[in-house]
């Protein structure tokens, strides 16, 4: 699903070689202005990832840990991923219309590098 997407949770999904397995994540959807300008500020740690959508780079001025960033095309293909620490600009990355954090370390065991095509099922609208 790649269409309006609103606050809430799902699971993202990723797939493992082409023997059709796959990685199931817990995902939060940041896709209101208020929830994107959010994001990950004021936490120590994050369950699973988080998506926000729509978003071409990210910041981590004022975080608490370093975080894995995945940048996806419109039809969620993983463009680039890049670790970053706190305190640094991203730079906005070309055809990037969502973006993917989760703690660093996380997409490389989670197999999400780029070229790789994700999956968000089960949304659940959140409040707000």
């Amino acid at each position: 699903m790649t269409g309006q997407w609103r606050d809430g949770r799902g699971n993202l999904v990723i797939p493992r070689g082409g023997d059709g397995a796959v990685v199931t994540v817990a995902l939060e959807i940041a896709a209101s202005y208020r929830a994107r300008t959010r994001g990950l500020l004021g936490r120590d740690a994050i369950e699973g990832a988080m998506l926000l959508s729509p978003a071409g780079s990210v910041h981590t001025f004022r975080m608490r840990f370093p975080i894995d960033v995945a940048y996806l095309d419109r039809r969620l293909t993983v463009i680039a991923v890049r670790t970053m620490v706190p305190g640094r600009l991203g730079l906005p990355r070309p055809r990037s219309r969502h973006v993917l954090e989760a703690e660093a370390g996380a997409m490389e065991r989670w197999g999400v590098t780029a070229g790789v095509r994700l999956a968000v099922e089960s949304l659940q609208a959140g409040r707000g």
